[in-house]
């Protein structure tokens, strides 16, 4: 009785046949009744039944295996036994690591070869009989190993549970937990075929108990079947998810991990740890759950049993949300599927998805829609084909989409609508909710943990799309243009002022019409608050892509249009239309003002649809506060030389070219603010127009001739003989690298003995119309530079209004003066300044050769006399134009001397010449109106008179020299003027001119009342 009764203390109730049979005795080996009744006292009691004396540790390990062979249905208490054998042994190997610090010496503490035979006796087992055996040992295996990963933990040889693979080095090197881990992956492995769930429920729940110390058991396993565990492990807790209900998933996403269901943290554990080598695996079982789960009547795969959750509606319908909660508690798994994800929403799935989101509750699919909103807000990669799918989905069906884009589903363009919109709102929070924080915000650790929480990934990743997403909110499709700028408004803010700086940058340079331009204020708008300084920071970055040449011609063009379209509504703030965008113009042309001396170099850009861009916005930008003048200089100079390139262009685009003549006006109308913007600048414009009319290449344009150096016009090179490298050639060509005028050494270039007289080219002639219209535009740029209101102020200490406002303002005596020096050095470089007093006209003889260069220059730049008269209109600044007169008044004389025709109308330049130097001189008082109108009679008489009366206006400014210091400033004109009755008596000049009209009174009758005294 007594052995029947411990027997019923140790063996199960229903022991049973299959474990009976599973261990096969030889003679040798089998015990007695007797014996093995005296195995189970010892067994209980822990005393040596024959010899009555304590078992020890090894004896008692001994006699539980003894047990265990002979009678297996007492596997229980024997397993729960050995749990302290094992434990004796992970302690004393511990306890000798920390006292010697070597592994290989004493550290089997007399049970390695217990824990060899054990192991040895249990795998024994499952090989002869798995089904029996493989859930028993795995669940003791696992639940064991967990309770001495944990309890050891704190041992001062044991790493921290962070060093995963430290502490899976540690634990492989003992015994005992090697031959638990060795036991359960021989159990893993033999039911795998039949029952895997079993061992993985052990695995999962072990994992929720004792991780993170438990974490080096997950990751040997799962590097060892990594297949079977990622995809059990989802099995499971899918299983798990289902059976606590999925009504809190959305709670959990977004708040406390450790108020979900266990399970699921340890499948997020799990997998977390072999996705650092197993990813892809993860991924492909992630995505065919999925998959899965929206097939309803989906034959199940090979490798599902007959209880796989694919055979369950109710675990398909789980499915969903299992895999958002999974994905909101593990950014790395979130991470894995996100972008795959996006691949596989084809229509065909997104209408099965529909449907079975179709049956939840309200609730419950709102909670759904707003973790699905966090996950997006949270992905780490593949925001942008996530936006893309977004927003090609929620466009409404009527907007024209570009690309193969099928038209979804109503239901479905609804969802995705909504979700978007609740993804807007939720990112909205987030970044104006980012900086918000309560006490003690300054605190280092404060500081820290507000700065994690201010990350948000799906902006991140967008920060590197900011272009695409500029050019998909420019196209203006019907709703998506205003989800796309509102997240890029969201975007600016939260990347700060380098991405604001680029969205603006990108928008000014791809609109392409007003409306498109009109995105670029709606974006300035919101981010003026936040980000001051947002326009200059734009300007500079344009200019910076400028410079590096990262534009192309016609993105280049684009941007600079839309920044003269946008300076130029400073007009609607002028008329009283306030608003943000003309606000902003302002801010605007400030900006782009600071940086003109760069957008000036684009003026000569290769690219004439380019420079037109930029005479645009240069002209319409207001000029900076201060300029040096080396920047001044340059924008002067460039805008000169585009102002003769504009001049071109409208002549090859004819009369009538739209955007020549439009560039024409710009070009004025810069030359202008310039001229009015300091007297250097003023300086510098005047000196180069003066210098670019006279230049070769833009003499054609006013009916000039390209001349050589001498004054002479260019031979044709199919007229002049190639003569080679010959001393006569470099002789030809003496005079005009040496100047000898003035001396005996002066020699004239006629033309080649033996060759006869130079061949003059023979020259197009210019379009006389054209030739007008270009030297109407030079006068009038030349003019209103003079009369600029800016340097047009007080001269002697007075200002002088015209009382007639159609009058035009009198030209700036300075500005006058500039003109004439330029002429001057441009017309006879040699020409010292102080050669303002005329010589006798006998003396003209000495610079026969330097007058007729000047002659010559006269003849191939008819423009100058046109600017001469601007000069005469600015007295006094003819007088420093002295020389220049004095040597085409000796030309002039000499040719009349010596010519033999009968009227001087038929020498018709010399005629025309004679004329305008006369009216020339007296417009700028060098003569007396008497003496200043004798021109008029010059058609009327020959060539003889002609000069008899030039001799005359000659020995008048021999005698009255015209110097600078005859006139005096008139405040009431607002001139200066000379006084000519302090000059002496005029009639001595004027009797040539009585004789010659006393003469030729018959033709000259009604022209006497001109020449009274």
């Amino acid at each position: 009785m007594l052995k029947e009764q411990a027997m019923s203390v140790v063996l199960d109730g229903n022991p049973l046949k299959a474990m009976q049979t599973s261990h096969t005795h030889t003679p040798q080996n089998a015990l007695s009744a007797q014996e093995l009744s005296q195995e189970i006292k010892s067994f209980i009691t822990g005393v040596d039944t024959a010899h009555g004396r304590k078992l020890s540790i090894r004896e008692h390990a001994r006699c539980a295996v003894r047990l265990l062979r002979s009678v297996p249905p007492c596997r229980g208490a024997v397993l729960e036994h050995l749990r302290g054998v094992y434990d004796e042994h992970v302690s004393s190997f511990l306890h000798h690591m920390e006292m010697e610090g070597d592994t290989s010496t004493g550290v089997a503490s007399n049970l390695e070869d217990i824990i060899q035979e054990i192991h040895g006796v249990l795998s024994e087992f499952i090989r002869l009989n798995p089904r029996a055996w493989a859930p028993l040992v795995s669940a003791w295996a696992v639940d064991l190993l967990g309770q001495l990963s944990s309890k050891h933990a704190g041992r001062r040889a044991a790493p921290h549970s962070s060093s995963l693979n430290e502490l899976l080095q540690l634990w492989m090197s003992c015994a005992a937990t090697r031959s638990l881990m060795e036991a359960y992956s021989q159990c893993l492995a033999a039911m795998l075929a039949w029952c895997p769930d079993a061992c993985v429920d052990a695995l999962l729940d072990t994992s929720v108990q004792h991780s993170p110390h438990f974490d080096w058991v997950v990751a040997h396993i799962g590097s060892a079947f990594p297949g079977t565990i990622i995809s059990r492990v989802l099995a499971c807790g899918l299983k798990d998810f289902c059976s606590h209900g999925s009504k809190d998933q959305g709670d959990q996403g977004r708040g406390d991990k450790g108020s979900r269901v266990p399970k699921i943290g340890s499948v997020v554990g799990i997998l977390g740890h072999l996705a650092a080598h197993h990813s892809d695996s993860i991924q492909k079982e992630l995505l065919r759950m999925f998959q899965e789960s929206l097939n309803p009547s989906g034959p199940l795969s090979p490798s599902s049993s007959s209880s796989s959750w694919e055979s369950s509606p109710q675990l398909r319908r789980a499915a969903v949300p299992f895999l958002l909660q999974l994905a909101a508690l593990s950014p790395n798994l979130l991470g894995a599927v996100s972008a795959e994800l996006v691949e596989l929403l084809r229509p065909p799935v997104l209408l099965q998805l529909h449907a079975l989101l179709q049956g939840l509750p309200r609730e419950e699919l709102d909670n759904m829609l707003g973790l699905a909103v966090h996950l997006i807000s949270q992905s780490p990669s593949g925001g942008a084909r996530v936006l893309r799918f977004l927003a090609d989905t929620a466009t409404p069906a009527s907007v024209i989409m570009s690309g193969p884009t099928h038209s979804p589903h109503e239901g479905v363009r609804e969802a995705c609508d909504r979700l978007l919109q609740m993804l807007l709102l939720h990112l909205h929070k987030l970044v104006y909710n980012r900086s918000d924080g309560g006490e003690g915000r300054g605190s280092p650790h404060h500081s820290a943990s507000s700065q994690a929480q201010r990350v948000i990934p799906f902006l991140d990743e967008l920060q590197t799309h900011v272009g695409e997403l500029c050019a998909e909110t420019l196209r203006l499709e019907r709703k998506r243009h205003l989800w796309l700028h509102q997240l890029l408004c969201l975007l600016s803010v939260y990347g700060g002022p380098s991405v604001a700086t680029e969205a603006l940058c990108q928008l000014l340079t791809l609109a392409r019409n007003p409306e498109e331009l009109a995105l670029a204020w709606q974006l300035h708008t919101p981010l003026s608050a936040c980000l001051p300084g947002l326009i200059p920071a734009a300007v500079t970055r344009c200019v910076a892509q400028i410079h590096t040449h990262t534009l192309g011609p016609r993105q280049l063009r684009q941007l600079l249009l839309n920044l003269a379209a946008a300076i130029q509504s400073q007009d609607e703030e002028r008329r009283g239309a306030a608003g943000a965008q003309s606000s902003m113009a302002i801010q605007l042309g400030s900006a782009v003002s600071g940086h003109l001396h760069d957008f000036c170099l684009l003026l000569l850009h290769g690219d004439p649809a380019v420079s037109h861009a930029t005479i645009r916005l240069v002209s319409s930008s207001p000029l900076p506060r201060t300029a040096s003048p080396a920047r001044l200089l340059l924008l002067s100079r460039a805008a000169v030389t585009y102002f003769f390139l504009a001049l071109r262009r409208r002549g090859e685009a004819g009369r009538d070219g739209g955007q020549a003549g439009e560039a024409v006006s710009c070009s004025v109308l810069l030359l202008s603010r310039l001229a009015a913007y300091s007297p250097l600048a003023l300086k510098s414009v005047l000196q180069q127009l003066v210098e670019g009319a006279l230049h070769k290449g833009n003499s054609n344009l006013f009916g000039g001739q390209i001349a050589d150096m001498a004054g002479d016009p260019e031979v044709s090179p199919s007229l002049s003989p190639d003569l080679g490298a010959s001393l006569l050639d470099i002789n030809c060509r003496f005079g005009n690298t040496v100047n000898f005028s003035g001396s005996v050494w002066s020699v004239f270039h006629a033309g080649v003995i033996g060759k006869g007289l130079k061949v003059r080219s023979a020259k197009p002639t210019p379009d006389p119309a054209l030739v007008i219209q270009n030297v109407q535009t030079l006068l009038a740029v030349t003019v209103q530079c003079c009369s600029s209101s800016g340097l047009n102020g007080s001269i002697n200490g007075s200002r002088h209004t015209p009382p007639d406002p159609d009058e035009p303002l009198p030209i700036n005596a300075e500005a006058a003066k500039v003109i004439a020096v330029t002429l001057v050095e441009n017309i006879c470089p040699d020409v010292a300044n102080s050669e303002l007093s005329w010589p006798p006209e006998e003396h003209s003889r000495t610079t026969v050769e330097r007058d007729i260069h000047i002659r010559r220059c006269f003849e191939a730049h008819p423009v100058i006399f046109p600017l001469l008269h601007v000069v005469a209109a600015g007295r006094p600044a003819l007088c420093y134009c002295s020389a220049v007169l004095r040597g085409l008044l000796a030309t002039l004389l000499a040719h009349w001397e010596a010519s033999r025709e009968a009227s001087a109308t038929d020498s018709p330049w010399h005629l025309q010449a004679s004329c305008l130097l006369v009216s020339c001189m007296g417009e700028g008082q060098l003569l007396p109106p008497v003496l200043g109108n004798v021109h008029e009679a010059f058609p009327y008489l020959t060539p003889f008179e002609v000069r008899l009366l030039l001799l005359a206006v000659w020995e008048y400014v021999r005698g009255n020299g015209p110097m600078p210091q005859k006139f005096v400033f008139s405040s009431e004109k607002g001139l200066f003027c000379r006084d000519f009755s302090r000059d002496g008596d005029v009639a001595r000049y004027v009797s040539p001119i009585h004789s010659v009209l006393h003469k030729n009174i018959d033709r000259l009758g009604h022209l006497c009342w001109r020449f009274q005294l």
